[in-house]
């Protein structure tokens, strides 16, 4: 009953003012009940403005934020696909050296029957002893045939199969398996002869032992194979003497040698097929 005396007084009262309005607007004049109505519209405006607007500058903040870390995304994705295509370009680079570095090699050796190869494998867990090349016995690889990187000779075949080959390194520590007869060119007329017998892995040099006690080597005369062996062709560039001293015993000179051969970063080699070699 008391709700519906407030919804009667309610409309009583929004006639009433209607009514007013009504009369205002047929005179034509500006009364106060026109002008409070007015004030009061102003007033609900600047009341529900306010918050409306605030919440539209909310909307925009929340959006120029979006917007903000799409475009940072976007730019993370452009920058790391820059770095990624440094990286590539830079490998290549290193790619185009390093076979330069073979191909000049089929110039320097000219006598002998040689083929280029490509590494295929290398376990980390043997890093320094072998390595595997795509070259097999379909390509005329066998067993012992010298094999070069870089510059220098880095080993031997120790196993082949029809489409690839084991390659056993110069830095292996299994040293019966990796002598190579050895020749110092010295400044002189005269040569010394030796046997590359170990790896020094603390400064990455190649021992070669057994060499005459009275031969005149010096530091940069260059070390070569001597075909002596019979396994490893004649005048393969094996390094550069670093230092000489005397064995423990002081019968033969020590000779520290510097690997002319890339040892660490191989991706292409060239074997020296056996039916080509020139051996003195």
């Amino acid at each position: 009953m008391l709700n519906n005396k407030k919804i009667i007084g309610a409309l009583i009262g929004s006639i009433v003012v209607i009514a007013l309005l009504f009369y205002s607007i047929t005179n034509g004049t500006s009364n106060v009940i026109s002008s409070a109505f007015n004030e009061t519209g102003a007033w609900v405006g600047r009341v529900f403005s306010n918050p409306v607007n605030g919440v539209v500058r909310f909307v925009d903040s929340i959006d120029n934020l979006i917007n903000t870390h799409e475009e940072n995304q976007r730019l993370k994705l452009k920058i790391d696909e820059i770095d990624e295509l440094q990286v590539k370009v830079v490998d290549l680079e290193t790619e185009n050296e390093k076979m330069r570095q073979e191909l000049k090699l089929t110039e320097v050796l000219g006598n002998y029957d040689i083929i280029h190869g490509t590494v295929i494998s290398r376990n980390p867990d043997q890093w320094m002893e072998t390595l595997t090349i795509n070259l097999g016995q379909n390509d005329g690889i066998t067993k012992d045939m010298a094999v070069m990187a870089g510059n220098g000779l880095i080993g031997r075949i120790v196993e082949v199969n029809p489409t690839s080959s084991k390659v056993e390194l110069l830095t292996t520590q299994q040293q019966n398996n990796s002598m190579v007869a050895a020749r110092v060119q010295t400044q002189g007329e005269s040569s010394a002869n030796g046997v590359i017998s170990s790896y020094n892995r603390r400064n990455g040099h190649y021992l070669m032992t057994q060499v005459d006690p009275s031969a005149e080597i010096m530091p940069g005369d260059m070390v070569i194979t001597s075909g002596l062996g019979g396994v490893i062709p004649s005048r393969l560039l094996i390094g550069k003497v670093a230092e000489t001293y005397m064995d423990e015993y002081g019968l033969f000179q020590v000779v520290e040698v510097i690997p002319a051969g890339e040892m660490t970063d191989i991706r292409f080699v060239t074997v020296i097929r056996r039916e080509g070699r020139n051996e003195s």
